[in-house]
């Protein structure tokens, strides 16, 4: 270890966070999450017997940064978004694959329960996920039952030491409904997809339209989810990552000075467009919210143009987009396309302050080709593929791709049976 990696080291805070080490050549090879950094960083350089693999990792490691978080929970969802932003080599090199774990919630059931799984499977269930850490995701979902109880197993009607305890929502003693139960689960599941803040504002609102109309039920319920989720805040902070200091993303901070931007980018949307010869046309939106994934503010459109014009349903969907005022704006737009698509849609943002840029995915597509972006001031720009704000613009742009084949196939789907 040379001399200035260990000083860093004995700069590392005593708090959760998620650390990033690095070779020679400044690439990220390996993410990791930490209850305390300090402590587990600092393993990674004593002298004690590691296993080859691990070994070889420690070998590579020229350098180490970190961000850190509130919570180890936070610490959890911020390694995942991460490594699906890095795709750190180490990563794959040393992670058992029984360590990947996605949230299970099959909404089509008349009464669903919650489970996990490694694999998703091709039906008509929510996941949630991936995440890198079966125990400690399994641990956050069960703090979780405290505020919105469900089942762990497919239901049969019979009273168990889980319904005694109140972790279930007690449908086989007619506590409650399948009806609501389903809007309970919404409600986690929107939780755990980022949606924490608009949640709380929801549920207050619940609570003081139900007490003013005299549905006391329902306004008590409203409290008690309420005032679990705050108490539970300091204990988990899931994936919309609020009190992620903005400033420590180190690609967030390099994309604010390429852009001339005034502070970095809070919210970014990905936009991208996907048919099948110019049938059952869609397009996507997706956010990222201090540079991670906010799956609850995703938004999708079924481009009523139709046909395949790319540019034109473009266009529909920036227009639409812009017309929601009660969704928060973004500071930054990335399209899928270059200058024909950028220099579409700027007259449409004019005025509001939101900047526009493309990936412009034509020529070189080799492993090792650079991400070219489109600025509207500074043209056509290539960026090392392994730089910070390379691997953000790529993540953003696969994510909102990933999204538009998704909707595009369900809608395929669906016309096939009519």
């Amino acid at each position: 270890m040379d001399t200035t990696l260990k000083q860093k080291l004995d700069k590392l805070p005593a708090v959760p966070g998620v650390y990033f080490h690095k070779n020679s050549a400044g690439e990220v090879i390996y993410v990791g999450k930490a209850a305390v950094l300090r402590n587990r960083v600092r393993q990674y350089f004593q002298n004690s017997k590691k296993d080859p693999k691990t070994a070889a990792l420690v070998a590579a490691i020229a350098d180490t940064d970190w961000i850190t978080v509130d919570t180890e929970m936070d610490a959890l969802f911020l390694e995942s978004e991460m490594i699906k932003r890095y795709k750190p080599k180490w990563n794959i090199l040393l992670r058992d694959d029984k360590t990947v774990s996605y949230v299970r919630i099959d909404m089509k059931s008349e009464v669903p329960y919650v489970s996990f799984t490694r694999t998703p499977a091709d039906d008509t269930a929510t996941y949630v996920g991936p995440f890198y850490g079966k125990a400690a995701v399994e641990k956050a979902v069960r703090i979780l039952r405290r505020v919105f109880p469900y089942y762990v197993r497919p239901y049969d009607g019979k009273k168990t030491l889980d319904t005694d305890l109140g972790l279930t929502p007690g449908i086989e003693i007619g506590k409650s409904s399948p009806v609501e139960y389903k809007r309970n689960l919404r409600k986690m599941i929107k939780y755990l997809e980022g949606g924490r803040e608009k949640l709380l504002v929801s549920l207050e609102k619940t609570m003081r339209e139900a007490a003013a109309e005299g549905r006391f039920e329902e306004a008590a319920e409203a409290r008690n989810q309420l005032f679990g989720l705050k108490e539970l805040q300091k204990k988990i902070v899931f994936s919309d990552k609020e009190f992620l200091d903005i400033s420590s993303d180190q690609a967030l901070k390099e994309l604010q000075v390429f852009l001339g931007l005034e502070e970095p980018p809070r919210r970014i949307e990905g936009y991208d467009i996907s048919h099948q010869s110019g049938t059952n046309t869609v397009a996507s939106m997706v956010a990222f919210i201090n540079g991670a994934a906010a799956r609850s503010e995703y938004r999708k459109f079924k481009i009523r143009a139709g046909g395949a014009d790319d540019l034109r349903s473009m266009v529909e969907a920036i227009s639409r987009r812009m017309k929601h005022k009660e969704w928060e704006m973004p500071s930054l737009i990335i399209l899928d396309g270059g200058a024909t698509q950028v220099n579409a849609v700027l007259p449409i943002l004019a005025g509001t302050g939101i900047r526009v840029i493309g990936r412009d995915k034509s020529g070189d597509h080799s492993k090792s080709a650079g991400v070219k972006i489109y600025v509207p001031e500074k043209g056509l720009i290539r960026i090392s593929s392994g730089s910070h704000v390379a691997r953000l613009i790529a993540r953003i742009d696969e994510e909102a791709h990933r999204f538009a084949v998704t909707y595009h196939t369900l809608l395929k789907r669906k016309n096939l049976f009519k």
